[in-house]
């Protein structure tokens, strides 16, 4: 192992050696493409209500050269709308997903050029979170997530950011790397990505005012990609199933960061390709995160000026329109604990179809008791989060949110994705992270 002291240095070393080319990559045989069927036809197939929705999955299915052009126009007009018509009500994080999307390679048509406003947009939002740090004892407005994708995007659209601000405000320790104490996986992940790109994009700069920034943002690389393999399990996986495939996307392209021993990347593959068929990759944004690692690709894959790759051909694609809604089949009833958990705890037993979720229960119990169990929630691109339950709403400047609980322990699904069981304890409790 490298000392610490010195990643710094040799990781500048290395970023101007090595090719640009990940060094460790597993990618899914080309035999066994029939394996991603369930991912891809899930992408293909769903139906989003905002166009916003669907930026997760177009980037995913354009760097796999999957989509035909048909399909490919279609989520594009999706997002198109979106970022034109609703720019402002976008995140940050969201803008550059939308342009990361769009920009991921190059059609015969040019459908989309206008890049350089979004950018342009995307620099003002990115701005606007910074300041809000600066006010709001570092938190911003949304996540580091988001900041991170803000300079990924940035970074690949030669948008213009503040190289000082990357080194200082992306330290491994900052407290928003955090959720409830713990090392949030994909969100380091999706940092290293960035700060990768930052790396490649300034090491050979002539400007001799980087040497220092660039040395502690290598320095910030290797910390966070040793929290990341600390996350990592005995069966393969990185942090949980769904911040696995962002965290394979940051080795990928880090492997001089740590040794090929510490990390099994076909373990981790398999374990993956394992749990496709059980459906957890039900949710198009979880199967749309998972599909660019098992074919070998990131997203500083991303270059609007290469030729988009259409090899749809290679998959066994299911492009019949979705059902509009469930079909019409009596499910038996269950019967589910459900609290709200404030500084009192208010309970209700509802009873809700079998094979409901989280969110049917929350709708249930508002309707036989809209005092203590009115709740409002957005979509987001994993589908329904809760904004505010009783009237109180979460606050990332106070670092307040709802978390959903099943018999007292926090879930790694969202409330519309999550299926609950008879007789089970479910909690919606607000707190702080």
């Amino acid at each position: 192992m490298i000392p610490s002291h010195q990643l710094p240095l040799v990781g500048l070393l290395l970023f101007s050696l090595i090719p640009r080319q990940q060094c460790e990559i597993c990618e899914i045989s080309r035999e066994n493409y029939t394996a991603l069927n369930p991912l891809i036809n899930t992408m293909i197939n769903s139906k989003y209500s905002k166009g916003i929705q669907a930026a997760n999955v177009l980037l995913s299915l354009r760097l796999g050269g999957i989509l035909n052009q048909t399909q490919e126009q279609k989520l594009m007009r999706q997002i198109v709308r979106s970022v034109e018509n609703k720019e402002s009500s976008l995140t940050s994080g969201q803008l550059a997903l939308s342009i990361l999307a769009l920009g991921a390679c190059k059609r015969p048509d040019e459908m989309f050029k206008n890049y350089s406003d979004l950018v342009k947009q995307l620099e003002n939002k990115f701005q606007e979170e910074i300041k809000n740090m600066e006010e709001h004892d570092d938190n911003p407005l949304t996540n580091y997530y988001q900041l991170s994708l803000d300079v990924l995007a940035l970074c690949l659209f030669s948008g213009n950011y503040s190289i000082s601000i990357v080194a200082t405000k992306f330290n491994p320790e900052n407290k928003n790397y955090y959720f409830h104490g713990q090392f949030s996986v994909d969100t380091g992940a999706m940092a290293v990505l960035a700060l990768t790109c930052v790396m490649r994009d300034k090491t050979n700069s002539q400007n001799i005012m980087y040497k220092q920034d660039l040395e502690i943002i290598g320095g910030h690389i290797g910390s966070l990609i040793r929290k990341i393999l600390s996350q990592k399990k005995e069966d393969g996986l990185i942090g949980n199933i769904y911040s696995t495939g962002e965290a394979m996307q940051a080795l990928f392209v880090s492997s001089h960061y740590y040794k090929k021993s510490q990390w099994d990347c076909q373990k981790t593959r398999n374990k993956v390709l394992e749990e496709i068929p059980k459906g957890v990759f039900r949710m198009p944004t979880a199967a749309a995160q998972i599909l660019p690692a098992l074919l070998g690709k990131t997203y500083l894959d991303v270059n609007k000026d290469s030729p988009c790759v259409y090899k749809s051909g290679a998959f066994n694609l299911s492009t019949q329109e979705p059902t509009s809604g469930p079909p019409a089949v009596s499910h038996p009833q269950i019967q589910v604990n459900y609290s709200v958990v404030i500084n009192t705890t208010y309970n209700i037993v509802v009873s809700v179809a079998n094979g409901s979720v989280f969110l049917d229960v929350m709708e249930k119990a508002q309707k036989e008791n809209a005092t203590l169990f009115s709740f409002t929630a957005e979509e987001s691109s994993w589908g329904p989060y809760i904004t505010t339950v009783q009237g109180i709403k979460a606050n990332s400047n106070e670092r307040t949110y709802w978390a959903l609980l099943s018999n007292g322990k926090p879930l790694s699904q969202g409330a519309g994705s999550y299926v609950v069981h008879a007789g089970e304890n479910l909690e919606v409790r607000w707190s702080k992270y």
